[in-house]
């Protein structure tokens, strides 16, 4: 069942991320393949900036440092993920956006 919810996950982002790419000045819009690949950068790359600097660097955290971190993140996704374009506001306006869905819709739910 874990599995499932994952998978749910990863969709659910990767169609968020390409509602972003419609909405957002700075963020080009993407396929939903792209989306996806895009979707599994970001988190494996949030993981990793986690790991590496601990839970107060995390998004869940809302706080200053986190949105700034997942800004960074996401425009660094655009260098692994060929089909992505984020300019630095797009980022930021992407990781505002992005935390505002989070505290709106519970993790447990996506």
């Amino acid at each position: 069942m874990e599995m499932i919810g994952l998978i749910v996950r990863f969709i659910v982002s990767a169609l968020v991320l390409m509602l972003l790419g419609f909405f957002l000045p700075g963020f080009g819009a993407i396929g939903f393949t792209g989306a996806l690949l895009a979707a599994v950068v970001i988190a494996v790359l949030g993981y990793i900036v986690e790991s590496l600097f601990g839970k107060n660097v995390s998004p869940q955290n809302r706080g200053i440092t986190g949105f700034i971190v997942s800004a960074v993140v996401i425009y660094m996704a655009q260098f692994i993920v060929p089909q992505l374009q984020v300019s630095i506001f797009g980022a930021l306006l992407a990781s505002f956006v992005i935390g505002l869905i989070d505290a709106v819709v519970p993790t447990e739910l996506r």
